[in-house]
């Protein structure tokens, strides 16, 4: 175990390399002509220059300039059916092609979660949804379509078409849903209750009857939060023939093309999707959003192109949201603060379609039996169908909301037994060998301790939370220091499917072009996979071509980019292909030199002689050689698929010091750290940028970002940048990142999920901080002056006698 400490990446000419690791100025010179490794490096990405320059073409860049317009009519009632639309003034209006309502769409349901599919019918996600919906199920639904050939003309046709509705009663929240006589919002869920798990282990009943157990529990819960990429939904689409082919910004490219087909009920072999460059996802574009609409529609006009682009509102309210949950923590502790038994009751609002459902209720629910284990746990949780936007996957997968109560629960215990919020955790939180009975995974370090000893030294924690213990209580600018823990899994196996793909081609220069199902979606993927192939096949890395884009009919398969899955899962197809990929060129090697291929390695793009390092060929003069020779020529090529069954841990903490002004009710984060055990770093400024963006997030879910509805008729209030209040660069304080690199024993290069992990602790530890500063726990995410306002008047930290 060793904690490394990356600094902030530098910035420099365009024409130098970006120099992030203490190591890399060792080794610049011996990356450029490949001797030494590229895993380990923090290379400059692969995309950088062309996003700098603007080069890169993203699905608007893309779409043929004489495309169709579509412009969606979304509902303005939270329930109930559209019982008439009045086309008749959009069809008049010039420009206007079409104009296709919920009366006109197949009754054909299909999901939209980005699972990979199953052919059992057990693990296929939920069919709720069609293409457009007669029954209005939350304000923003959508029920018709104009298209146009311009834009203008296609939001004059929306503007005039008119809708009468029959209302029926909303529910904007979980138990309201579930109340007797609610109106059902999805037919085949009476009760709307979409999934309830349980969850045993022991016997709680027995273990609370033991004398002398002290009793902690909390209700916390998380708003609605949207994914606010830079990037809004976009896609287009055009027939050739019988096939159509839709251009989509998603991270899901090959499971877009099986539900397009699912949708329009053709065979999945007719469509085609590509996915070029897009701006951020977070798990928004981790469900299929506008593509089938686009695709029937575009059948419906002949097959012209049309395209699909969501404004920011309709961003907000038509896509996907994260759930908002309810989790009820109860705890029985005995007076040195062991568990004896602890309880987990959780409400997730869904919204008005399945999307990716109960998974992530259940995903939080596991977490918080995971972290602090307790020999007698009883849990329950709930998905409803409420009246609200579709909740789906989003950064964190339930972890982050999970974390908010568990940590802030810890934190509670802490308070109410006098106990120091780190030796607490030290001393419960989940110990090295332990074994997950269902996933199999194991923690082969102490990583969980490890990440803490290393973050409250690098943060000066002790002496800090010291400080902040000995202020005065009166004075009404107040600090405080909080520290929250999570742990994430890495991929869905032993849950749903785990496959990746990869093909190589060794190019007549000795370059090798690299092909993966596995998506770029500005994370810096195709640099991490540019960097392990390098390695794997014995090349420099400035030889690796990846190919940044993602066409159903020429990629190989993998499901895409999310569950912090892609650098895991992908390492194993990489270095399977490259070791096929190796075996071909060796063996023409052989061929050329004469020499035992047991004597015969590729090293930085040279052929060389093990027993004496002698340099016989470069790969280049090997693959001009064999391509155009005229006694065996041949295309030098590999491909491979792995399907991966294991999963790993990632662990990690956050250290939090806050400021809160108690009259003014706010509180500002003046400095974050986030230390994370994610395995082997392939690029470690790659690793600390990733680091600070779930940071950014995590802040905004702890202090600002929430998505409201008025409780008269269920709209939306602040659906937009302007009043929906995202973090921005003057809310952030210094952000910090340290790893510490166990290598994943599992894993085919040692690394394991960090891409979600960033986002699940930092939350509690601003929540924690804020509660040593003031001594009031707070229960609500995001802590907004409006929520500090009531619980400080609640707990009479406030009143009468304000500061002056």
């Amino acid at each position: 175990m060793t904690p490394v400490s990356h600094p902030a990446a530098t910035i420099v000419e365009p024409d130098s390399a970006t120099i992030a690791h203490p190591l890399d100025a060792l080794y610049a010179e011996d990356l450029e002509s490949g001797d030494a490794p590229a895993v380990g490096q923090s290379v400059t990405r692969v995309d950088a220059r062309d996003k700098v320059l603007g080069r890169a073409k993203y699905t608007d860049d893309l779409c043929p300039r004489n495309a169709l317009w579509i412009k969606v009519m979304h509902s303005t009632i939270a329930h109930g059916y559209v019982t008439a639309i009045d086309t008749s003034y959009a069809e008049a209006i010039p420009g206007v092609v079409k104009v296709l309502t919920c009366f006109d769409v197949p009754d054909r349901p299909f999901p939209t979660a980005g699972h990979p599919w199953s052919t059992d019918p057990s693990h296929q996600d939920v069919s709720d949804r069609l293409l457009l919906n007669r029954h209005v199920r939350y304000w923003g639904d959508e029920i018709a379509v104009v298209v146009a050939e311009t834009e203008l003309a296609a939001k004059a046709g929306v503007a005039a078409l008119t809708a009468t509705y029959d209302e029926l009663p909303f529910a904007l929240n979980p138990l309201d849903s579930m109340a007797e006589g609610m109106a059902t919002i999805q037919e085949d869920y009476p009760g709307n209750v979409l999934a309830h798990s349980r969850l045993s282990v022991g016997n709680y009943a027995e273990a609370i009857k033991e004398p002398g157990l002290i009793k902690v529990e909390g209700t916390y819960d998380t708003g609605t939060v949207q994914h606010c990429h830079i990037e809004n939904a976009i896609c287009f689409a055009e027939a050739q023939g019988d096939r159509i082919t839709v251009t989509t910004s998603t991270q899901i490219p090959h499971i877009v093309r099986r539900v397009v087909g699912q949708a329009l009920g053709i065979g999945w072999g007719k469509v085609r999707v590509v996915k070029p460059y897009i701006g951020g996802g977070f798990g928004n574009k981790q469900d299929v959003l506008s593509e089938p609409l686009c695709a029937w529609v575009c059948l419906q006009v002949g097959g012209r192109a049309v395209k699909l682009d969501t404004t920011r509102e309709e961003t907000f309210v038509s896509q996907r949201v994260r759930h908002a949950m309810q989790i009820k923590v109860t705890s029985w502790l005995r007076p040195d603060g062991t568990f004896a038994a602890r309880k987990y009751e959780s409400y997730s609002d869904q919204g008005g379609y399945a999307s990716h459902g109960h998974s992530i209720a259940a995903k939080a629910m596991n977490c918080f039996h995971e972290l602090y284990q307790c020999p007698n746990v009883e849990g329950d949780t709930w998905t409803v169908y409420t009246n609200k936007p579709t909740s789906g996957a989003m950064r964190g997968y339930g972890i982050p909301q999970a974390m908010w109560a568990g940590e802030g629960h810890i934190d509670d215990i802490c308070r109410q037994f006098g106990f120091d919020p780190l030796d607490y955790r030290l001393k419960m939180i989940m110990a090295d060998g332990h074994v997950n009975k269902f996933s199999g995974n194991e923690n082969y370090f102490d990583s969980p301790r490890q990440t803490l000893l290393a973050g409250a030294e690098a943060f000066g924690f002790r002496q800090l939370h010291a400080e902040c213990e000995a202020q005065d209580p009166a004075a009404r600018i107040r600090r405080g220091a909080g520290v929250a823990s999570f742990w994430y899994n890495t991929g869905v196996w032993p849950i749903a499917l785990e496959s990746s793909a990869s093909r190589m081609v060794l190019n007549e220069d000795g370059s090798v072009s690299l092909s993966l199902g596995e998506t770029e979606i500005g994370q810096g993927g195709d640099t991490v996979f540019s960097q392990m192939t390098a390695d794997a096949v014995g090349v420099p890395f400035s030889d690796v071509h990846v190919v940044s884009t993602q066409d159903t009919d020429v990629a190989p398969f993998g499901t895409g980019a999310y569950a912090s899955r892609q650098t895991y899962v992908a390492g194993f197809t990489i270095r399977q292909t490259a070791n096929l990929l190796r075996e071909k060129i060796l063996a023409h090697a052989h061929e050329l030199t004469n020499m035992p291929v047991a004597q015969l390695d590729l090293v930085g793009g040279r052929i060389v002689r093990t027993t004496d390092g002698r340099e016989l060929m470069t790969l280049k003069e090997l693959a001009t050689e064999v391509l155009y020779s005229m006694k065996h020529s041949e295309h030098i090529a590999a491909e491979s698929t792995y399907q991966i069954k294991t999963n790993a841990y990632s662990f990690g903490c956050s250290f939090a010091e806050v400021e809160v002004d108690v009259d003014l009710c706010q509180a500002r984060v003046v400095r974050l750290l986030n230390v994370h055990d994610c395995g082997t770093l392939i690029n470690p400024a790659l690793a600390e940028g990733q680091v600070h963006g779930g940071q950014s997030m995590s802040i905004g879910l702890a202090l600002q970002e929430e998505l409201l509805f008025d409780p008269r008729n269920g709209k939306p209030l602040n659906n937009n940048l302007l009043d929906y209040k995202l973090c921005t660069t003057v809310d952030h304080p210094d952000l910090e990142a340290m790893f510490i690199e166990n290598p994943e024993p599992t894993s085919a290069f040692g690394t394991k999920a960090l891409g979600e992990p960033p986002t699940c602790s930092p939350a509690p530890a601003i929540r924690n901080a804020i509660l040593q500063a003031t001594g009031v726990p707070l229960y609500h995410a995001p802590m907004t002056p409006h929520q500090l306002f009531a619980r400080f008047t609640e707990t009479g930290l406030i009143g009468e006698s304000l500061h002056v």
